[in-house]
């Protein structure tokens, strides 16, 4: 039962979080701080409550070890939600951080000194495509926009690669999310499995971070205070449509959140893996149709070789064979 309400907390919160982030990115491109600001502050008020017992709690995981976390995983949500701002489709945006298995395995031969089947070898090939194809059709897309050609489809891949339009910064925030989920492996190898308070120290510690971004972060509030007002079903109280916006965001990323930590913990770490990606894929299809953002049949070949490329790195084949054959044999004891 538990299982079954996790996964659903899984899809219903986070693929109705990446809605609202696209009504939100879509009116103020540039409100990924206020967004991660907002996300960070309520996770952090409430694991300090519920997790860490109003400060009374110590952590099991030294501080010291959660400065280093927390500054990987701070980098890594502002430069995704920064991203919003060089002119990257969401559709895009969900695709390009899809590739974080390819990330993970490059990192893990590197550091970890991984070896890999020739099976997940060509997972990751598939995904490379894949992303490859995305980028550069988009980068096309968004030159034809411009002044330049369509001819000039590789100039238009290295500007976006180097330029105004950089894919850099996800491409950055991909590879630090990765070498952040090896560090994790690690230290939760030394220390045990500790989720949640991970999940609080995260939120918690990279709150002063936001100094440096308060500037942006107030002009956005401004131009939240100055949208069209919204009226709240049932209770009848009149707001700011984006700080509605917001606020269903933020509700949403605690579900989404507290539904995948509620999957590691019932869960094997596969099903855990193929239930995230098959919420990628919804909320890619779901963007795609009700905001009608630009998909060619180039995009959805990209897209299909991600996904397959995810679920052979999974084996989800090999493990539906093991499970199907397993019944029976069973019956022919019987």
């Amino acid at each position: 039962m538990r299982p079954a309400f996790a996964v659903g907390l899984v899809f219903a919160g986070c693929c109705s979080n990446v809605i609202f982030l696209e009504l939100l990115a879509r009116k103020h491109p540039g409100c990924g701080n206020i967004v991660t600001f907002a996300q960070f502050l309520f996770i952090a008020v409430e694991g300090f409550l519920f997790e860490a017992d109003l400060g009374r709690k110590p952590p099991a995981i030294p501080i010291r070890y959660y400065a280093v976390m927390v500054t990987m995983f701070f980098t890594v949500s502002v430069v995704n939600n920064y991203a919003l701002n060089l002119n990257i489709a969401m559709p895009l945006h969900m695709i390009f951080r899809s590739g974080s298995l390819i990330a993970n395995m490059i990192l893990g031969i590197i550091i970890l000194k991984k070896r890999y089947s020739i099976f997940k070898y060509t997972s990751i090939a598939l995904v490379s495509v894949g992303i490859f194809i995305c980028t550069f059709m988009s980068a096309k897309q968004v030159t034809s926009q411009s002044s330049m050609s369509e001819n000039d489809g590789f100039q238009a891949f290295a500007w976006w690669l180097l330029g105004k339009y950089s894919i850099g910064a996800l491409t950055f925030a991909l590879l630090m999310s990765a070498r952040m989920g090896i560090f994790q492996e690690t230290l939760y190898k030394q220390f045990g499995k500790h989720s949640k308070e991970a999940l609080f120290y995260n939120h918690a510690l990279p709150l002063p971070g936001f100094i440096f971004l308060a500037s942006d972060i107030y002009d956005h509030a401004v131009l939240f205070n100055k949208s069209e007002l919204y009226q709240l079903p049932v209770i009848g109280v009149t707001i700011p449509i984006m700080w509605f916006y917001l606020l269903v965001n933020v509700i949403t990323q605690y579900v989404c959140v507290r539904g995948v930590f509620m999957l590691t913990t019932e869960c094997a770490s596969l099903t855990v893996t193929l239930v995230v990606t098959l919420r990628k894929f919804v909320s890619l299809i779901f963007s795609i149709l009700y905001f009608q953002n630009p998909f060619t049949l180039w995009h959805w070949l990209g897209t299909l070789f991600v996904f397959i490329g995810t679920l052979m790195y999974t084996e989800v084949w090999n493990n539906i064979g093991t499970t199907w054959s397993q019944p029976q044999k069973d019956d022919k004891k019987n």
